[in-house]
Order: C-alpha cells, then sequence, then structure tokens
C-alpha cells in the first residue's frame, strides 16, 4: 500500500475523532473554552464585545404574549326540534247524514262557532213538532190535575203523575233540538281547516270525519333536552326558534317534562311563540336556543389551548417575574372562529406563540402582543422553529 493512502487514513480517522469529541482547541488557548478565548485580547483584558456576544447566546427564549380580560358571557342551550300546532282537532259528525252543505275550503281561516259542514234535516224537524207538541198536552194536563187537586176533585197521585210526563215530553223535546243542532259541525275555536275529507251529497254515520281544524296562534315548537340539560332549564324561561324557512320567533318555555321518555330518556319541552300573522306552519324542523346563566370567561384562538404533562388542558401564560405558569381551563364553547373559557383570572397574560417550547417554571423573555400585529410575528421574536441554542463546549448539552 503507498504512503499516500496510509496517511489520509490515519487523517481521516484523526479529523473523526475530533469532531465526536466535541472540543475545540483553539491555537494558544490549549483546551480552554472558546466563550473565554473570545472574550479576552492578546493582552489579557477583558473583550466586552465578546462577553456581550457570549451572554446573548444563553438569554432567555422569547415568547410573544397577550393579556386577556375576562367577559361577561351568557350561554345557551341549543336542541333541535320541531313546530306543532297548539291544538289540533278532528271534527266528526255526532248524527248520521247526508252532507248538504260545505261552508268553507280547505286553509281557510275559520272562528269558534262557524259552519263547516251542514247535514241535511230530514224527518228531524217533525221530530221536534211531535215532541213540543207533546210537551205541551203534558203541561196541559198537569196543569188541570193541579187545580182539580186545589178543590179537593184530584189525588196527589195524579198530579204527581202529570208532572213526570210533563218532564218527559221536555227531555224528548230536547233530544230532538240536539239532533237538530248536531246537523251543523262548527269549529270550536279560532284556526285553520287543515283537511276536508266530507263531499256534497256524501253520507256521514256517527264518528266519521267532516275536517280537521288548526289551531296556528299560538304555535308550539316542541324539543327532546338530554338528562344532563333538563336540571338547566325551568317554564318560564325566554326562547328564540329558528326554522329551517329562515323565521325566527321568540316565545317563553311553557312545559318541561317530568318524566323522560322511556326509549330515549330525553325530555319534551314545549316553547310557544305567537304566530298571528300565520306565517309559522306546523312540522318545520327547527331550533330552540334558550338563554342560560351568564359567567365570567375568556374567548380566544383555540390555537393558545395547550396540554400538561398530565394531559390536562389549559394555556401557557407567565406571572410577575416572567416565569412559565400552566392554567388549566375548562371549555365552555366555540364562537366565531374563538374558545370560551373559564378558570382564568380575569385578567391574565396568556403566551400566543412559543407555548409548546417552554415549560412551566421556566423563565421567559415575552414580547406583548399589539392590535397591529395581530395575527403576524413580530420581527423581535425568534419564531419556535428557529429556538436559539447556546452550546456547552465541557458537556455538548443544548439549551433551549
Amino acid at each position: 500500500m503507498h504512503k499516500s493512502y496510509i496517511w489520509a487514513i490515519v487523517l481521516t480517522v484523526a479529523i473523526g475523532g475530533w469532531l465526536a469529541s466535541g472540543q475545540v482547541i483553539i491555537g494558544g488557548q490549549g483546551g480552554a473554552n472558546p466563550t473565554q478565548a473570545n472574550a479576552t485580547t492578546p493582552d489579557g483584558t477583558l473583550d466586552v464585545e465578546a462577553d456581550e456576544a457570549g451572554n446573548d447566546a444563553v438569554k432567555p427564549f422569547r415568547v410573544r404574549v397577550q393579556t386577556l380580560e375576562a367577559l361577561d358571557r351568557t350561554a345557551v342551550l341549543k336542541v333541535r326540534g320541531r313546530t306543532e300546532a297548539d291544538r289540533r282537532v278532528v271534527l266528526r259528525a255526532q248524527t248520521a247524514g247526508l252532507v248538504e252543505e260545505i261552508a268553507v275550503r280547505k286553509g281557510d281561516q275559520v272562528k269558534s262557532g262557524d259552519v263547516i259542514c251542514r247535514l241535511e234535516k230530514g224527518s228531524r224537524t217533525s221530530s221536534v213538532l211531535r215532541a213540543e207538541a207533546s210537551l205541551a198536552q203534558a203541561e196541559l194536563d198537569h196543569e188541570g190535575a193541579t187545580t182539580l187537586k186545589e178543590k179537593g176533585y184530584a189525588a196527589e197521585t195524579r198530579v204527581r203523575t202529570t208532572k213526570a210526563t210533563m218532564h218527559a215530553a221536555r227531555a224528548v223535546l230536547a233530544e230532538a233540538k240536539l239532533d237538530m243542532e248536531r246537523t251543523s259541525l262548527t269549529a270550536s275555536f279560532d284556526g285553520v281547516v287543515d283537511t276536508l275529507p266530507a263531499k256534497v251529497g256524501s253520507l256521514l254515520n256517527v264518528g266519521d270525519v267532516c275536517a280537521e281544524i288548526v289551531a296556528a296562534d299560538p304555535m308550539l315548537v316542541i324539543a327532546q333536552v338530554s338528562e344532563r340539560d333538563v336540571g338547566r332549564i325551568e317554564t318560564g324561561m325566554a326562547g328564540t326558534a329558528e326554522l329551517v324557512t329562515g323565521d325566527t320567533a321568540e316565545g317563553i318555555l311553557r312545559f318541561v317534562a317530568q318524566s323522560a321518555d322511556q326509549a330515549t330518556r330525553t325530555f319534551r319541552i314545549e316553547l310557544t311563540v305567537p304566530n298571528a300573522d300565520g306565517r309559522l306552519r306546523d312540522g318545520v324542523t327547527s331550533e330552540i336556543v334558550i338563554a342560560l346563566e351568564t359567567t365570567r370567561a375568556h374567548k380566544f384562538s383555540p390555537a393558545i389551548l395547550a396540554l400538561s404533562d398530565t394531559g390536562v388542558i389549559g394555556v401557557r401564560g407567565i406571572d410577575n417575574d416572567n416565569r412559565v405558569v400552566f392554567m388549566p381551563v375548562k371549555i365552555l364553547g366555540n364562537e366565531d372562529g374563538g374558545v370560551w373559557v373559564a378558570g382564568l383570572p380575569d385578567s391574565v397574560t396568556v403566551i400566543t406563540v412559543g407555548q409548546d417550547y417552554v415549560k412551566a417554571g421556566e423563565i421567559v423573555e415575552p414580547v406583548f402582543e399589539t392590535a397591529a400585529a395581530a395575527g403576524k410575528t413580530p420581527q423581535n421574536v425568534t419564531p419556535p422553529g428557529n429556538a436559539k441554542t447556546s452550546e456547552n463546549a465541557q458537556t455538548g448539552t443544548v439549551t433551549q
């Protein structure tokens, strides 16, 4: 083997060993610390500029911070549901007969007492006349028996018999008149004719449907609330109904069920909203929004949140000594791209950039965020990916 090859191998091994040792030998200084070597001049005096450069290498890690103030936040409960008419009645025939007249059409607004369907009277008129005649005869008989009894020509039993006959005749007349009245099927409340299956000329037997009437004002918005949330609401609370049609309406919570649905373990609630103009329709998918308690909370970007070593969610901030502190928080909800949290002091300084590169108890150099620089990295803040490091020449360890 040529001598040049041998020397090349020796030099390579020597250089590799020198690099692996982590030691830098400065000419004339032996194995001295490079920082100390650069900190003195050839005449032995202290080089101030070199000393400042050495101190800069161990300066605290810079982080961007922001002071947050607590705000009043009103929690809301949102549940999906649907609209439902306050009242819905199926108008059925109470006597048999042919339909003689349909006084309304589907979709018509009706008032209480308005005639919906009218049945032919048929022989009912004559039945009423016979009942009236029988009553008149019974009244005359009772009057005559009473007069004879007063004169001593009739017994008490005769008077009582005629009186009973008179009362029976009155009952027959009342039944005949009631049957006559039932030929007119009327609305029992103000509402809208939703269905109208009866037709003119068709026969309605007792119990057959003439029409279905829906009360549209007020309108109910019903939903099911979970076991966890039912204790936070009560009757009388204000709420807002937001329909998929885009309509919204303010209302009052009028009912909260005491018993849960056996299948879903949820509780029915009813929000009543005014609907005088009839714009809200029955059976429309809706969302009920109910305002709950008001608490003090902070709102910020969810990127500020951090996890502790034990998995607790919170934020990292600084105290008066610029020492990093970890503060657990309770997440209340999300809104407009931000997160609401509770559990922090009313005024708190949190780390907004660099919180994942520091630990609790570490001293940092804070750079306060301004409104103009919000969302941008200030020029004098070291980005987390370019954190300064200081190398200890003696041990080879690196400290962030």
